[in-house]
């Protein structure tokens, strides 16, 4: 892996400037309105995506639970003298729920499969890129896909990208939404906490398949 990340958790209406780091000049007030603004804009994707499943607005907020885990990761991919020797993020599903990635313009890196193949998510000026999770497609029942994505390096230039995450925390228990189970579409996946699901994960030595242990037989 040719990257370095830093990472902390965040919250958007709670004080926890307290667990940040002090040597970074504006950092604490800085970050806090950040995650403000995009604790705002998390309950709006959770809204917009219960209503593009026929749900009420606030299923998806309800389902994945009054306390979400909320964490931050910054990347810093510096250039590579031989990319093809190096990664900067293996190929990975997110294991919560949904990410809000913000990637610095002009560098491309992240990747995206689709249909066998590679595709570059090249930044956007002024836009987030959403990625949904494995806890997204589970409550969906398959109708929303978790996204298997990666980081490459290049040569010339560093790239950095900031991550934001909403994931249940360990007792929330995920399965596929009541409202959207009937004879033609049976549940998919079995109920299961998501501690248990983050104890498969390392179980599997990161692997990153853990979604396929949960899966019912057809």
């Amino acid at each position: 892996m040719w990257s370095e990340s830093f990472s902390h958790p965040w919250h958007h209406t709670e004080d926890f400037t307290h667990l940040l780091p002090t040597n970074l000049p504006q950092y604490r007030e800085v970050f806090a309105e950040y995650a403000r603004k995009i604790g705002g804009l998390f309950d709006r994707l959770l809204s917009l995506i219960s209503q593009g499943l026929g749900l009420e607005n606030d299923c998806l907020k309800r389902r994945i639970g009054e306390n979400p885990r909320l964490n931050c990761q910054a990347n810093y991919y510096p250039p590579c003298p031989d990319p093809e020797l190096t990664m900067g993020l293996p190929e990975h599903n997110d294991l919560g729920s949904i990410g809000v990635l913000l990637q610095v313009e002009g560098v491309t890196g992240l990747q995206v499969i689709k249909d066998g193949k590679w595709l570059p998510v090249d930044p956007v000026p002024n836009a987030f890129v959403v990625n949904l999770a494995d806890q997204i497609q589970v409550l969906s029942n398959g109708k929303f896909q978790s996204v298997r994505h990666r980081a490459v390096t290049n040569k010339l230039l560093p790239r950095l990208s900031l991550g934001m995450f909403y994931n249940p925390n360990y007792d929330t228990v995920i399965g596929p939404i009541e409202d959207l189970i009937d004879e033609e579409h049976p549940p998919k996946y079995r109920k299961y906490t998501f501690k248990e699901y983050m104890e498969e994960f390392y179980r599997q030595e990161g692997k990153r398949r853990v979604i396929e242990a949960f899966e019912l037989p057809p």
